[in-house]
């Protein structure tokens, strides 16, 4: 299994492969609107607009953190928009933790653990590198700024 296998669903709720992105850089980030990084999306989409020929960002909004994404698909797209107007792809709202953990986050969990060996992601804006071939590089801490991951790239 690697994670051009895995089908998600964009914010449209429309099925779409991760292979569709082979050949390209991943950033892999759970979001969320109401969150003290949230204004993150904005260093997010400097860094897309940047390295887009190389780097695809992908946004996977989450409400498992202090509740802070309780809105529909259609107000986060629009939120997204309007504040930040962001141009990368965003995905349906999915758990990254427990039982309901969506199977990417289960993988890139698996493959990228976090301090001490933990599975668990700790909050929103822990963001995942995964190189052109679709290995996972590297998990990030939500503290890590877009910019900063640049070095990276």
């Amino acid at each position: 299994m690697n994670i051009y296998d895995f089908n998600v669903k964009n914010i449209k709720g429309e099925d779409v492969s991760i292979s569709k992105y082979k050949g390209k850089k991943l950033l892999i980030v759970n979001t969320a609107s109401k969150c003290g990084f949230t204004p993150q999306y904005e260093g997010l989409e400097v860094l897309y607009k940047e390295y887009k020929d190389n780097l695809e960002v992908l946004a996977f909004p989450c409400n498992q953190f202090g509740a802070q994404e309780p809105s529909s698909s259609s107000d986060i797209e629009k939120f997204c928009s309007l504040n930040f107007n962001t141009t990368f792809p965003i995905f349906e709202k999915v758990e990254v933790n427990g039982k309901k953990a969506h199977p990417l986050y289960e993988y890139l969990k698996e493959q990228a653990p976090g301090l001490l060996g933990s599975k668990k992601i700790k909050w929103n804006f822990t963001k995942f590198l995964v190189d052109e071939n679709g290995n996972v590089l590297k998990r990030y801490a939500p503290t890590v700024k877009p910019k900063d991951i640049a070095k990276d790239l």
